[in-house]
């Protein structure tokens, strides 16, 4: 049988823009749904960022405690070493 098409079969080329236009639109979609992704993630970062700080914070102040507590024992020591030469 005769084709009535004007061109011959398989000769016609595909619309390149529409093409482009849905895979940019599906791009954008895409993109779209993944924001609250990136951002959950960017949250979880500073939120790890900030435990560590935190944790750091807290072993210098204890750090400093046991310092303190170190430095006061030896004073004691000190102290009880002088009375008995004294003595």
């Amino acid at each position: 049988m005769i084709t009535p098409t004007q061109e011959p079969v398989g000769s016609a080329t595909p619309d390149v823009t529409i093409t482009g236009a849905n895979d940019s639109r599906q791009n954008r979609t895409r993109e779209m749904q993944l924001i609250p992704e990136a951002l959950a993630r960017a949250h979880m970062h500073d939120r790890l960022r900030e435990a560590e700080s935190d944790r750091r914070a807290m072993r210098l102040a204890a750090a400093r405690r046991m310092q303190r507590r170190a430095e006061r024992a030896s004073l004691r020591a000190r102290r009880a070493l002088a009375m008995a030469v004294m003595h």
